[in-house]
Parts: structure tokens; sequence; C-alpha cells
């Protein structure tokens, strides 16, 4: 009695274990780029200051906005380009000069992307190179992505980090989909390096 007792338990455990496998969905990365070529163009470039904006597409019909001013870059995302350009993210400007890199890597529950994350280069005034000009310091920003509002939510000093592409993806599975834009601190993962001191800076 007690042997089948047992085996029906079994049993059951093996049968939640199923269900519970079959419904869990796996977190992986997929990418796409913001390379010129890949997007489109929104107007003329600036005579003024040669600013510029771009559109590029994203994972599961998500837009991905580039806007650059004055050597320095935005990147937003929204479900069009107008949704991206009303984000918090399209609305954080770091200090030195900056740019981001054209890949960006997704990571995606199924096929539903919750952030992205992506390379940027800050400029370092105080360590100029062999002509005198800004070296760049290389960090990877994690971003969150709808439903909810799409803003920064970590920063990983690339650098400072030998694993850091490891930490911006735990950083974007673990924080991202609770991360409350405007109430949570952005956060600092890893060892903090110029980098992150550069972009920090307010």
């Amino acid at each position: 009695m007690m042997n089948h007792i047992a085996s029906m338990g079994l049993a059951v455990s093996m049968a939640c274990i199923g269900l519970n496998s079959a419904g869990a969905q796996s977190v992986g990365s997929s990418y796409s780029s913001t390379a010129p070529k890949h997007c489109r163009q929104i107007g003329k470039p600036s005579e003024l200051d040669g600013s510029t904006t771009r559109a590029c597409p994203g994972k599961d019909g998500l837009v991905v906005l580039v806007a650059e001013d004055d050597l320095r870059e935005v990147v937003s995302v929204g479900r069009n380009r107008r949704a991206a350009a009303e984000e918090p993210a399209a609305r954080v400007w770091f200090a030195p000069f900056n740019s981001s890199e054209t890949t960006i890597e997704w990571r995606t529950v199924g096929a539903k992307p919750f952030a992205i994350i992506q390379r940027w280069h800050i400029a370092d005034s105080a360590d100029p190179d062999k002509r005198g000009r800004p070296s760049t310091k290389a960090m990877l920003v994690v971003t969150r992505l709808p439903p909810g509002p799409v803003c920064h939510v970590a920063y990983v000093d690339a650098t400072a980090n030998s694993t850091a592409n490891e930490l911006a993806r735990k950083a974007a599975d673990d924080v991202a989909r609770g991360f409350v834009c405007g109430k949570d601190e952005v956060k600092i993962i890893g060892t903090r390096g110029r980098a992150v001191e550069l972009a920090t800076i307010r």
C-alpha cells in the first residue's frame, strides 16, 4: 500500500515538473542593427550642428530611435517612432561626448523582448590620445522595454569588468522587468570604472 502511494506521489510530482517545463519559456538573446544602412533617416541632418535622427527596426515590431546632437546620442525604443521619442530613455543625455555601437542585443522570453543591451563609448577629456583628442571608455547600458516606460536600468563598465557581457545579461534578466522608471536608481553592476564615472557626471 505504501509503495503504491509513493508511486502515485512520484507520478504526480513528475507530471507537475513536466507541466512546469512545458509552461516555462527560456530567456535568450537576439540581435539587430542601428547602422544607418538598416534604418530610416528622419528629416534632414541639421546644417547648423549636424544633428540627426534615425528609426531602426527592432524585435517584435518595436522601433529603435537613435538621435545625435552635439556629438552626443540618445537611444530609445517604442511601438513607433513617436512613442519612442516620448520615452524617458529619449531624454537621457550623458554629459561627455559619446556614441553608441550599432549592434543591439535583445533579451527575450520566448519571442518577447524585455530589455536591450548596447555598448556605448564615453569620451574622456582627461585622457587624451596621441593627437590630443579625448580617448573613449566603453560601457554597457541595459534598458528596459514595454510594457511600461523605456529607461536605463543598469550600467556595466566594460573595461573594469572582464565578464561585462555576462553581467549585463544578468542585470537585464534580474532587474529590467521590475524596474520602476523615475523612481528606481540606475544600478551600477560589477566594478565601477572610469566609463561609469564619466556617464554619471551630473
